[in-house]
């Protein structure tokens, strides 16, 4: 019997442990650190980030550390200035979906399924691809027209694939692409002679 009760106050104690983010939150101060101490599923998201950190700490070269923890602390008061949005709880959610995003691809911590290109109202000057990392949860397409690049993640859509991030929406259906890129809306097609595709909902 005490042995019985002795595992389950272990059990009990493990999972208080798991309920709680990766940093301490004793020491939160930042709004938004509280906010996430509150929430089961921003704490979850936290230790899951932390965990592809640890991994991609192990494979990066040592120096490139020195630029990544850069990065880490630019997201981390990223993150932080959430609480100025009208939905603080969302904006920390798509950070940490961004970041999780980020760090995996940077890291090759998930296969690179190879681009695709696409030809947008005609312009064969302006070069734009599309990766799709379907593999991933939330999926997510690194969009890159130009010079700019961003990591959009999937959005429900009544047909079709949808990623969305900030400024930017890419609606796309057998190989046809619609874009909203930074104010601009493009019309576009996919190369045919590629074999990936987005994943539809």
């Amino acid at each position: 019997m005490f042995r019985l009760f002795t595992t389950l106050i272990a059990g009990l104690l493990a999972g208080l442990a798991d309920a709680q983010p990766a940093f301490d939150c004793r020491r939160a101060t930042a709004e938004i650190e509280v906010l996430i101490c509150e929430d089961e599923s921003l704490q979850a998201l936290d230790r899951q980030l932390a965990k592809t950190w640890t991994r991609a700490t192990a494979v990066w070269p040592p120096q490139t550390m020195s630029e990544q923890r850069a990065y880490q602390r630019g997201w981390i008061k990223g993150r932080n200035d959430c609480w100025k949005a009208v939905d603080a709880k969302a904006c920390v959610t798509l950070s940490y979906q961004t970041r999780q995003v980020t760090l995996s691809i940077s890291a090759g911590l998930v296969e690179d399924p190879g681009y695709r290109k696409l030809s947008c109202d005609g312009d064969n000057t302006t070069p734009f691809t599309a990766t799709f990392y379907n593999s991933l949860r939330p999926r997510a397409a690194v969009l890159t027209r130009g010079n700019d690049q961003v990591i959009a993640l999937s959005s429900p859509s009544a047909s079709g694939a949808r990623y969305v991030a900030q400024g930017v929406e890419f609606w796309s259906k057998g190989s046809e692409a619609r874009v909203e890129w930074f104010g601009t809306t493009l019309n576009c097609v996919f190369d045919h002679a590629a074999s990936q595709e987005p994943e539809a909902q």
